[in-house]
């Protein structure tokens, strides 16, 4: 777990292309014969790296958003969460990963995908929790404010890191105040 939680915050700074078992040795201190023989490859150290962050972020962002009351109150839960994890030193690197995958086959992608559908889904399923508590219309949706939703998202995450722009989060926060009264 430790090994691979600086492998995840070497991931952050690097992207997953820029993770080796050679990068990794370098920060933990390790040696790269024993960490070769704990990921076996390149490709192992990214699918573990990715499956580790994505536990991570249902832990620290999924998980504790779900305590909060059921409907708006929960959207933006989700979303100051999201804030939050793509605030830190590197940013969201399911989103970092997103862009630097998104046109390369194989099974490091394919685990991606499956992550970025799920979260997807639960921002569907948040929604829809929504809908049955009268916070939004019965004809929103669902899929349609997820996509929204992680529009904003993706264009926080460009603003803030890319661009540098301390107006990237109130921004952000008003286009979410746009799409939930749309859907009211």
């Amino acid at each position: 777990m430790v090994i691979l939680d600086e492998a995840g915050r070497l991931a952050r700074r690097v992207g997953l292309g820029g993770l080796t078992i050679g990068s990794l040795a370098t920060q933990t201190g390790m040696s790269k014969s024993g960490l070769f023989a704990h990921f076996g490859s390149k490709e192992s150290l990214q699918l573990q790296v990715l499956e580790h962050s994505s536990e991570r972020f249902v832990d620290d962002v999924i998980r504790p958003a779900l305590k909060a009351p059921r409907g708006e109150p929960r959207v933006r839960d989700l979303f100051e969460r999201w804030i939050a994890w793509d605030s830190l030193e590197g940013g969201c690197p399911l989103v970092a990963a997103s862009f630097e995958l998104d046109d390369q086959p194989g099974p490091v992608r394919e685990t991606l995908v499956r992550v970025q559908r799920d979260w997807a889904d639960t921002l569907a399923t948040v929604f829809t929790s929504g809908i049955g508590e009268g916070h939004f219309r019965p004809d929103a949706d669902p899929r349609q404010f997820a996509q929204d939703m992680m529009g904003v998202m993706l264009s926080y995450h460009l603003a803030s890191r890319l661009l540098a722009d301390a107006g990237a989060a109130d921004r952000a926060r008003r286009a979410l105040d746009a799409l939930l009264t749309a859907a009211a």
